[in-house]
């Protein structure tokens, strides 16, 4: 669950920092524009229809957080947290889409080669631009991990790609404007656009992923096992056992069910206090967490028939 009323920066949530993509965005298409317009440089043109892919994304990443912190209703009883996914997702598609623009524009440009004209300029007004884009990027990313917002981090890795190929198509630049190669300018955007490209697929593979149910992280998983662990030590041996332990992850929620044993002679309300003990500690060690336990005598099991209990799962 986000932390922006105990946040010494309350301000920055990830819908003020995607209204703020989202005038940036506007500013860099315009520097950008004109810096193709006064040079004619494909590479700068590339980078121009970049960033009115940043406009779309950040106004989608902007819909789709807002949906995401709708309350749970009749419809979506466990929330509207994968909304960011698909903003994720539709990020990660957008960018593969300008590659393949991109690429086109710089083979074509590529084949016919053409001046370049006031590129002092050109370099100046890329320059401010991808300034702005790097700063807004930075902020991005610290809020997005105190917010867990993957939609936050999506809309901030594109303008780190942004950065780098603001940085390629600059390189490209230079070098044709003193060496006098023109097809430096087309082969730094081809690079440029295969660095994107990449970044695309990985984007579309991780909200993929997340629309899955894909396990919590790696170092979440460690802090519920120990937190376990702390309650199966301070309770005689054999008596507590912890097993059928699984996590999922939802946009900013993180949700673990379990199986919860214990001697058949406690009583109700003792088993039922212990419970309520787990539940505060785990959502208090791992913050946005919900926990499901349920309760079973300590020589009943349970089965699944689409997942047998593992061994490794059990913490006892």
């Amino acid at each position: 669950m986000s932390n922006s009323a105990s946040s010494p920066r309350p301000w920055l949530t990830p819908r003020n920092l995607l209204w703020a993509s989202v005038c940036v965005a506007v500013l860099t298409i315009a520097l950008k524009t004109l810096a193709w317009y006064v040079t004619g440089s494909v590479g700068l043109l590339s980078d121009a229809m970049e960033s009115f892919v940043n406009l779309a994304s950040a106004v989608f990443a902007l819909a789709m957080v807002t949906v995401a912190q709708l309350p749970a209703d009749d419809n979506h009883p466990y929330g509207h947290h994968k909304a960011e996914y698909f903003s994720s997702g539709f990020e990660g598609i957008l960018i593969v889409g300008v590659s393949a623009g991109i690429m086109w524009a710089a083979v074509h440009r590529l084949m016919d080669p053409q001046p370049l004209e006031q590129v002092g300029w050109g370099l100046g007004l890329s320059v401010l631009s991808s300034a702005l884009n790097g700063l807004l990027a930075w902020v991005m990313f610290r809020t997005a991990r105190e917010h867990r917002s993957i939609a936050l981090e999506a809309d901030a890795r594109h303008l780190v790609t942004d950065v780098w190929t603001s940085a390629g198509v600059l390189v490209g630049l230079v070098g044709a404007a003193f060496t006098g190669w023109l097809w430096l300018d087309s082969v730094a955007a081809i690079i440029v656009a295969l660095n994107i490209l990449k970044e695309g697929v990985e984007l579309v593979w991780r909200s993929s992923q997340g629309l899955m149910d894909e396990a919590v992280e790696p170092e979440v998983q460690s802090t519920i096992d120990a937190t376990l662990q702390g309650f199966v030590q301070g309770q005689p041996p054999g008596a507590l056992r912890f097993d059928h332990v699984t996590t999922r992850r939802a946009g900013q929620r993180r949700y673990v069910d379990m199986h919860m044993h214990m001697p058949a002679d406690w009583t109700l309300h003792h088993a039922a206090e212990l419970r309520g003990q787990v539940e505060r500690a785990l959502m208090a060690a791992v913050p946005g967490l919900r926990a499901t336990i349920e309760l079973l005598p300590t020589d009943v099991e349970a089965h699944f028939d689409d997942r047998p209990d593992d061994p490794k799962d059990a913490v006892q």
